[in-house]
């Protein structure tokens, strides 16, 4: 085994991508505007990472960790620009999962001799529950590592855009479920396992009559105020330069009021209670207790990688610029196996710290580490001033900052009407993650979404990882034909055949429904227009011949007899049963094409042959589309193109 110097460096700089792009900084165009959106994201920080601890059932000190310790390592390793790491409603929600299941209250209750009395011993709760926070998410980051480094980040290709969708929808579901007890001040039963959501509704039902009156205020002046706020931050959101941090003001607001009535005393609102100065050193996570999360901690790896890859190549693509899959995937290991020693829980990224991120003026990483400088001087100096904030108003703040979630439920009638395939898998998963919990339902969904698209007879799928240009032109078609069975030349010619037969019998017919009109109708001048219609896959060509005549006295009847349809039955001797019925060509690879390469894919697409690639502009250049090769053989995504095949259902 060697490697070369310049190779060396080269591995070295891809594993931590900071060495590469931060000595290129373009110091002067880029730093008022990171600057800008360092702070304002690092203030979204604070009021999300409180809410979301609560979702993983541990103190709200632990989502501020968790929104420092993970942004300084994304900073160094991650290849987004434009994407805000740190606590995500999903994966807070499944760690509160696994949590409360491992520690259960059941587990804690002690017993008064005195009194003969039972109570939650909740110091020894929560220490267990930060335990097991910390141990999956330490987890979850080996898995992310080991697959980064196997070269795994093809995973993404089966987290489809309907399925995360449908999947974040219905995680909404459970996350807004979860926040009623303290928007009630009620203590349901905690349920494990399928139709837990369903008892846990029933439970708060039977519960209302026991509503802490001052925390049902407290959450009812809260949503009023939070969503007439961000109402009319979204109609000044073009002529603020900065979003208002409405969730910021919310909480500083909230907790002068509770601390000035005494809303803990008096009305018996619970409240966040202490929050320690300072940061924890580091500890080890307690191994003993990974044998029992090891599915949840696989979840997490592959829900928060998805979710993270999704976005980052969304914006990636819009900004002109490439996410590597694998080292997100080390990225994102290293930021939840260190973050858990250092007690913090999963994390993704959020598409509103994004939006907020890039509106502001968000160009580089650069913000993201600002953004983290802003959580040390909170955590150091700023936390413990929020000691008297009651959890009612974070419950609030999670379930109104669902709304986004929420309104992906217009999906299903847009997919009605363009994939039917696509909404099938959406409405599974969004189902499958109510009913399952989203642990198992993930793994159910992912399951059904790969059953709609393998295993289809008549589909191959073929990837070159050579750029494709004169010089390999040939070859690519050659090996297409030897994985395939397609000979491209010879189907050409057969078309070609196909293509001058079908004008002679068209002529032919033409020529023979003029006679028969002229004949039965008596007309001596007409005009012949023809339509046609081919479908290349049943090699069945319909020719529609009409006659547009002069006399306008002609009845609707008898235009309908000088028309003739003419069937070939003849199908293509080259396309037998054996060989495929639609072939996707993965482009992805490919950063250049050259007009000799442009002709090879035009006579592949002309065949009705699908394609998958990231070079549309090149395409555009060359003059790969016209009316018989449009987009809309381009897909961006492999998954995509296979759904988009079995939906067509031209076998």
């Amino acid at each position: 085994m060697r490697c070369s110097g310049p190779r060396a460096k080269s591995c070295f700089l891809s594993s931590v991508p900071l060495l590469f792009w931060l000595p290129r900084y373009p110091f002067k165009e880029n730093v008022f505007g990171d600057l800008v959106s360092g702070i304002s994201v690092g203030i979204m920080h604070l009021p999300q990472g409180m809410a979301y601890a609560l979702l993983a059932a541990v103190p709200p000190v632990f989502g501020l960790y968790s929104s420092f310790y993970p942004i300084l390592i994304y900073f160094i390793f991650g290849t987004s620009k434009h994407i805000s790491v740190g606590t995500y409603a999903v994966m807070s929600v499944m760690i509160g999962s696994v949590t409360e299941r491992l520690a259960p209250d059941s587990e804690f209750i002690v017993w008064t001799n005195n009194s003969n009395e039972s109570f939650i011993d909740t110091a020894a709760q929560i220490n267990k529950r930060i335990a097991i926070a910390a141990a999956v998410t330490f987890l979850s980051g080996i898995f992310q590592l080991l697959l980064g480094l196997v070269q795994f980040g093809f995973v993404v290709t089966y987290l489809s855009e309907p399925l995360v969708r449908g999947y974040t929808t219905g995680a909404a579901i459970h996350v807004m479920v979860s926040q009623l007890k303290y928007m009630f001040g009620i203590n349901p039963q905690r349920y494990n396992g399928p139709l837990s959501l369903i008892y846990t509704v029933l439970d708060v039902c039977s519960l209302l009559g026991g509503t802490n009156i001052g925390t049902l205020v407290v959450s009812i002046v809260t949503i009023v105020c939070l969503v007439s706020a961000k109402e009319v931050n979204s109609l000044l959101a073009r002529k603020l330069p900065v979003p208002i941090p409405v969730e910021l003001i919310t909480i500083i607001i909230a907790t002068a009021v509770s601390w000035r009535f005494d809303f803990k005393t008096l009305y018996e609102v619970e409240v966040v209670g202490e929050i320690p100065s300072g940061l924890q050193p580091p500890v080890l996570p307690d191994f003993s207790l990974m044998g029992t999360m090891v599915g949840d901690a696989f979840a997490l790896a592959v829900v928060g990688y998805g979710i993270a890859i999704s976005l980052g190549r969304t914006f990636a693509l819009k900004y002109g610029y490439k996410v590597d899959s694998n080292q997100e995937l080390i990225a994102l290991g290293l930021c939840n196996s260190v973050g858990g020693m250092f007690q913090c829980f999963a994390i993704s990224c959020s598409m509103s710290r994004t939006m907020v991120q890039i509106s502001t003026g968000g160009k580089t990483q650069i913000a993201g580490a600002l953004s983290a400088v802003v959580m040390l001087v909170i955590l150091l100096w700023i936390g413990s001033l929020f000691e008297e904030l009651p959890k009612a108003v974070l419950a609030v703040i999670i379930n109104v900052n669902l709304q986004g979630m929420f309104k992906q439920f217009s999906d299903v009638s847009g997919l009605w009407r363009t994939n039917k395939v696509d909404m099938l898998v959406w409405l599974m998963t969004f189902i499958l993650t109510v009913l399952l919990n989203p642990d198992v339902g993930l793994a159910a969904s992912i399951a059904f979404s790969i059953l709609t698209v393998v295993q289809i007879p008549g589909l191959v799928i073929f990837r070159s990882s050579a750029t494709l240009y004169f010089a390999n032109a040939e070859m690519y078609a050659d090996h297409l034909y030897e994985k395939s069975g397609v000979d491209i030349t010879k189907l050409l010619v057969h078309k070609k055949k196909l293509e001058a037969k079908r004008l002679r019998k068209e002529k032919k017919e033409q020529k023979k429904a003029k006679k028969e009109a002229k004949k039965r109708l008596g007309i001596v001048c007409g005009r012949l227009h023809a339509c046609v219609y081919e479908s290349v896959n049943s090699q069945v060509t319909a020719v529609h011949c009409f006659v547009q005549l002069e006399a306008p006295e002609l009845s609707d009847k008898e235009e309908k007899l000088a028309v003739a349809i003419v069937a070939e039955p003849e199908l293509d001797p080259c396309c037998d049963s054996g060989l495929p019925k639609a072939i996707i060509l993965d482009l992805s690879p490919v950063n250049f094409l050259d007009t000799v390469g442009l002709k090879t894919l035009r006579d592949v697409s002309v065949l009705n042959l699908l394609s998958n690639s990231c070079v549309i502009e090149n395409l555009e250049k060359g003059g790969f589309f016209n009316d018989k090769v449009t987009k809309a053989v381009l897909f961006s995504t492999v998954h995509d193109a296979v759904l988009h095949c079995k939906a067509t259902k031209h076998w």
